[in-house]
Order: structure tokens, then C-alpha cells, then sequence
């Protein structure tokens, strides 16, 4: 009987022990995940992209896990057009994609309800360029509705209901997603994870 409960244990032990590494790396690697470039690297990174580009705000500075890109940069023009522009290690320019309509042409024979070849006349609302003063409408809104912070993205939506989607980083650098009507208001904010 007593081997019996000895050998459980030999079982049972190393059994708990697996589950609380797993745990506590996976806890690890979840707060590690966040890809933002921060303080002076963000800085010199956007000042990169967008002097590659002609000038621009960057909105968006990731790290890559791509190969042979080190950075992605997602930078917003005085004319409300983005470009996303991956540089590498030492800053040079690996690829720009500009975010228009026609992204995805060369994609034949997809039919994912985006605007290439096959469905050419399947216009999506979000598909479309903001003006300055909707942009600006839009970042003030959402900002007001979080208290204030730093606007991401902004975009027209294609949510049933909603004109505007919003990404705004609060003053304690927690992310939103505001969700605005045509004429500015908020209808949902939902804290993104």
C-alpha cells in the first residue's frame, strides 16, 4: 500500500512542477509579446521611415519577426493616405506598401471579399481615405472618451452602424478601440488586450 502512494507521489509531483514552469513561462512570454518600439529607438526608427517616404507622421512602430526586417512602420501622410514602410537593422529600406483599393490585384484567385481582380466591385467602406478634418473629428472624440492619450490609427469602419474605428493608447498605456457614428459620437470603447 505504501509503494503504491510512493509511486503516485513520484507521479503527482514532477506532474504539478511541469504545469507551474508552463505557467510562469507563459505568463512570461505574454507580457514580452508587445512589439512596440518605444522612447529614443521609436524616434530614430520613425524618423527613418518616414524621411523613406517623403514625410509623414508614424502612427504605428512594431518590431518584426519577419526575416531580413527588423522594423515595421505604418506612416500616415499630410493627405490622410498610409504607407507601410519595413526597414531593416540598420535602418534601410526593405519594402514600402502603400494601402489603397487596389492591394491586393496580383491576388487572382482569392476570394476573400477584398478588392482585387475577382471581385472588383466589391467596395468595402473602410477601403476609403479620411479627410483631415474627419481624422481630426475622430482622434478628438476618441480621446475625449478615454481621458486623453496618444491616437494609433483612425479609419473608416465597416462595422454595421459605426463610421469611424479609433486606436487610442491612454495616458497609462492601455489600448482602445472607439467605435464613432457619422457625426462623432462614441458608441462603443472597448479596452483591447
Amino acid at each position: 500500500m505504501k509503494t503504491s502512494n510512493l509511486r503516485r507521489k513520484r507521479m503527482v509531483l514532477p506532474a504539478i512542477a511541469a504545469v507551474a514552469v508552463l505557467a510562469v513561462g507563459g505568463t512570461v512570454w505574454a507580457a514580452s509579446a508587445d512589439n512596440d518600439v518605444k522612447g529614443d529607438e521609436r524616434n530614430r526608427v520613425a524618423t527613418a521611415a518616414t524621411g523613406a517616404v517623403g514625410g509623414g507622421e508614424a502612427v504605428d512602430v512594431e518590431t518584426s519577426d519577419d526575416l531580413g526586417e527588423a522594423y515595421e512602420v505604418e506612416v500616415r501622410r499630410a493627405d490622410g493616405s498610409e504607407i507601410d514602410v519595413t526597414l531593416d537593422e540598420n535602418l534601410k529600406v526593405v519594402g514600402k506598401d502603400v494601402d489603397d483599393a487596389d492591394d491586393d490585384r496580383d491576388d487572382v484567385n482569392d476570394r476573400d471579399d477584398v478588392n482585387d481582380r475577382d471581385d472588383r466591385n466589391d467596395n468595402d467602406a473602410d477601403d476609403r481615405v479620411l479627410s483631415a478634418t474627419e481624422r481630426a473629428s475622430a482622434e478628438k472624440a476618441a480621446l475625449a472618451a478615454v481621458g486623453g492619450g496618444t491616437v494609433r490609427d483612425v479609419e473608416a469602419s465597416d462595422d454595421r452602424g459605426a463610421a469611424y474605428d479609433v486606436e487610442v493608447m491612454d495616458k497609462n498605456n492601455v489600448e482602445w478601440d472607439v467605435d464613432l457614428d457619422a457625426s462623432f459620437k462614441v458608441l462603443n470603447k472597448v479596452q483591447d488586450n
